[in-house]
């Protein structure tokens, strides 16, 4: 946990530095991933982690718990003060290396309520990366039912796998009906970044900020710089 912590704290401060607006934490290095609920040390460490996450960089704290453990991640998130939770499969379910994700929309809201979340915000994926639908509902109508029927404050479009970015009329038709604000979640570079946000409100990035631009490498703090920069 040490190493982990020290780790975590020093990419944390790398990214404060750079001037990012948040910060999210994901146990992106437990695969293979559980399918849904996460053992019970997965999350005593990441609260563990994300409090120190949170009191290093001072900027506002995700939790995403992969695959799709949102409930872990709401407790989490009390737990930490965190101001939002990544939920990879909140409406409908999808194939995965993991098996079938299904969603559990109600029991998050309900659960979301019970613990004095409310102001915990709900980050939303649709289409979610290194996935396939099960049914041929388009984008854009899982989009409207995340936001409108699973109470989702934001909606994330990623490309099909980690550092792929996505496509540019997935993302214009998403924002165009889900009535919810949008984020890009993967495969954003600082020399794409200008243009994505002309189209979206926000982007998670991830692969692009690590060494060697990989994903689960340590932050490069100039890379971090740069990409901040390119914001404009």
């Amino acid at each position: 946990m040490s190493a982990l912590i020290e780790g975590a704290v020093r990419d944390a401060e790398h990214l404060a530095h750079a001037g990012f607006d948040a910060v999210l934490i994901e146990n992106f290095g437990d695969v293979p991933f559980y399918r849904d609920a996460v053992p019970p040390e997965t999350i005593a460490s990441m609260a563990v982690l994300g409090d120190a996450v949170r009191r290093a960089s001072g900027l506002p704290l995700g939790i995403n718990v992969l695959r799709n453990d949102a409930l872990a991640a709401l407790a989490i998130a009390v737990a930490t003060q965190a101001r939002f939770i990544r939920v990879n499969v909140l409406v409908g379910a999808r194939v995965t290396d993991q098996g079938i994700v299904q969603s559990d929309a109600a029991r998050i809201a309900r659960v979301r309520v019970a613990l004095g979340a409310r102001d915990v915000a709900v980050i939303a994926d649709v289409d979610v990366k290194h996935s396939a639908p099960l049914s041929a509902i388009p984008v854009d109508d899982e989009a409207l039912e995340a936001h409108e029927r699973a109470l989702a404050d934001v909606i994330v479009v990623t490309g099909s796998r980690t550092g792929q970015a996505a496509e540019r009329d997935t993302l214009l038709a998403v924002r165009s009906r889900s009535g919810a604000p949008v984020w890009l979640g993967s495969g954003v570079r600082a020399d794409t970044l200008a243009g994505w946000l002309a189209v979206a409100d926000g982007v998670i990035v991830g692969s692009a900020l690590r060494a060697d631009g990989r994903a689960g490498g340590p932050i490069d703090p100039v890379r971090a710089k740069v990409f901040v920069q390119a914001r404009g």
